[in-house]
């Protein structure tokens, strides 16, 4: 039988600046997800939408939202994942947290901090990419603008599914969308974006287009309305391309300092 993983990709509006509301709203959208979903994916930043006022938080906000991460995965019998503003040795991070369902979880510091907002200036970079395994499957996730970056992300690890969660508005949404399908194609994997939904408290609107695509850059999964999407990927799928079209065989050798 083909190893396969079922998605569930969360598309919804974040309450500005508020980890309560959005936990108690998540908490109501994931349960009401179908017991069999493998992995849940929620959006960057789900807490507080894309906020460049983390010292508004309680320092101690990361980790309660991480225990409560750990209590809905335990709960769903599946992955969490989602990034949110983390206070650690005195810095804040974008913090994407990949959780397991027996309470084990692993850390992702996004890379890219979008300058263009003055993330750089707020929030520290990340230098390590994150591989996570779970039901036979390499996964690599990460964080919104590093979409954008394609050698960060470029398949030397031979991972199965590349996972972006993010706030990426409106206009520049054909680059989000191209971008994904690029990334897709490139590695020869699935590959996920997990977009917010609504307007921000800064104005900024954000038209979901979450979407799955295939490791031939197919499209399985989208949408750009307020809601769950569901698919399922099967790691036969990536085996049976890559064998067929050996093309990571050809890849460029290098290494990131």
């Amino acid at each position: 039988m083909s190893q396969e993983l079922k998605l569930a990709l969360i598309q919804s509006s974040i309450v500005w600046e508020n980890p309560e509301e959005n936990k108690t709203l998540f908490s109501k959208k994931i349960r009401n997800i179908s017991s069999d979903v493998d992995v849940i994916m929620l959006p960057e930043m789900f807490t507080t939408g894309f906020t460049m006022n983390p010292q508004k938080l309680d320092q101690k906000e990361g980790n309660r939202t991480l225990e409560w991460m750990q209590d809905l995965a335990k709960e769903k019998v599946a992955v969490l994942i989602g990034s949110i503003p983390f206070y650690e040795n005195s810095n804040y991070t974008n913090r994407l947290l990949f959780v397991l369902p027996n309470g084990d979880h692993f850390s992702y510091d996004k890379r890219h901090t979008f300058t263009l907002a003055g993330e750089d200036k707020v929030y520290q970079s990340g230098n390590e990419r994150l591989i996570a395994s779970y039901k036979g499957f390499r996964i690599c996730p990460m964080v919104c603008y590093d979409l954008r970056f394609p050698v960060w992300a470029r398949n030397t690890d031979n991972y199965d599914l590349l996972i972006y969660v993010a706030n990426w508005p409106k206009p520049r949404i054909n680059a989000w969308d191209a971008l994904l399908k690029a990334r897709a194609i490139e590695n020869m994997t699935y590959c996920v974006g997990v977009n917010r939904i609504g307007t921000d408290a800064e104005g900024h609107n954000y038209p979901g287009h979450s979407v799955v695509y295939d490791a031939l850059g197919e499209q399985i999964a989208y949408s750009e309305k307020e809601e769950i999407v569901y698919a399922s990927i099967i790691k036969k799928h990536v085996t049976q391309v890559r064998s067929r079209l050996k093309f990571l065989e050809d890849r460029d050798a290098f290494k990131l300092y």
